[in-house]
This record gives structure tokens, C-alpha cells and sequence, in this order.
């Protein structure tokens, strides 16, 4: 009779780990769909976003990775890149027409000598007025553009500025669903970029 109770007092337990179990591992229900005609602009204007990831940069036949961390504040974009570009990697600052890097070895670098820095260690000048609006998975507003939405009302494909950016996943983030997998092609330019985790 013990060994019976024994049982089942087991039993017991053993299903209530398995519902504890169930309820910790139940889906997180998805964002809801957004019309584009609100998404759009309410990502356009976001004022305040960073992100962690990584990209994947081809140029022609060469290439690198690198782990990338972005802030924005307002119209200015803060993003340190790590890993091939130096033992420090490379810290750029820009601010409309405005942009300034320190290097690896901790040199400030500003404007025309900071641009000619990028393009010796990237293999390319980054477009970055208009990519702190294509990691947000919006065009910049300041310049025409053509789109392709999904279902739920997301980009898969921009095309602006000569540039194509290809949206190939997103991930929930509060109420709306942000980019965590895009490719921004150009000219024998590749830049993919693989976003980690979004923050505030």
C-alpha cells in the first residue's frame, strides 16, 4: 500500500514538473500585423534604438566579419565594429554631414580623413544617413525608394540610393516586428548583417 501511495504521490510530481514545464516553454504569442501606412512612419520617427549583431562584408574578393554595436540617438549614429579591423576595431560617430572614427590605435580621426579611413578598412563608404532607417526595415524618408511588402506588411526588398536591401527574417521586439536578418547589396558590395538583440 505505501509502495502504492509511493506511486502515485510520484506520479503526482512528476506531472506537475511536466505542466511547469509546458507553461515555461509555451510560445511567446508574435507581434500583431501593422499597416504599412502606420509602420512606416512610426519607424521613421523612432528617435532612439540600439542593436548588437554581426555582419559579413564582401567586397569583390575580399571579406571579413565583424561583431557590430549601434546606438542612435536622435540623427546621430554611434557604431563600433570589432574584430578584423584591429586589435581595438574601429568606432565611428556621424551626424548628418558630420562624421568622425577613432582606430584601432585610438587616433580621431574627422570628415574627409574619417571617410578615407572607412573606405581603406571597409572596402567601401557605408551609407550611413540612410542605414539607420534599413536596419529599422523602412526607407530613408528623405529619399525616393522602391518597396516590397510581405503579409504582414514588412519589407522584403527596398531599393534606394542604388543600394538593395533584403530583408530575410524579423524578430517580435515590443509591439512591432524588426529586422534580425538583412543584406545590403551594391556594386560587388555585400554586407550582411545579423542582429543579435534590439535595445531601447
Amino acid at each position: 500500500m505505501r509502495n502504492n501511495s509511493g506511486l502515485l504521490a510520484a506520479g503526482i510530481a512528476l506531472a506537475g514538473v511536466a505542466l511547469l514545464a509546458g507553461c515555461q516553454t509555451a510560445p511567446v504569442a508574435p507581434a500583431p500585423a501593422m499597416a504599412w501606412s502606420v509602420r512606416r512612419p512610426t519607424l521613421q520617427n523612432l528617435e532612439q534604438f540600439g542593436l548588437d549583431g554581426r555582419v559579413a562584408v564582401a567586397v569583390g574578393n575580399q571579406g571579413f566579419n565583424a561583431g557590430i554595436r549601434w546606438a542612435q540617438s536622435g540623427a546621430v549614429t554611434r557604431l563600433a565594429l570589432t574584430g578584423p579591423l584591429g586589435a581595438g576595431g574601429v568606432e565611428v560617430t556621424a551626424n548628418g554631414a558630420d562624421l568622425s572614427v577613432i582606430t584601432s590605435s585610438g587616433k580621431r580621426l574627422g570628415n574627409d580623413a574619417a571617410r578615407s579611413e572607412l573606405r581603406d578598412k571597409l572596402g567601401f563608404e557605408p551609407p550611413l544617413a540612410s542605414i539607420r532607417y534599413w536596419v529599422l526595415g523602412v526607407p530613408d524618408p528623405g529619399a525616393p525608394a522602391a518597396v516590397q511588402l510581405d503579409s504582414q506588411q514588412r519589407l522584403t526588398e527596398l531599393t534606394q540610393d542604388g543600394w538593395q536591401v533584403d530583408y530575410n527574417s524579423y524578430m517580435p521586439v515590443g509591439a512591432q516586428w524588426l529586422p534580425r536578418l538583412l543584406t545590403l547589396r551594391r556594386e560587388g558590395v555585400r554586407v550582411r548583417m545579423v542582429v543579435d538583440g534590439w535595445r531601447p
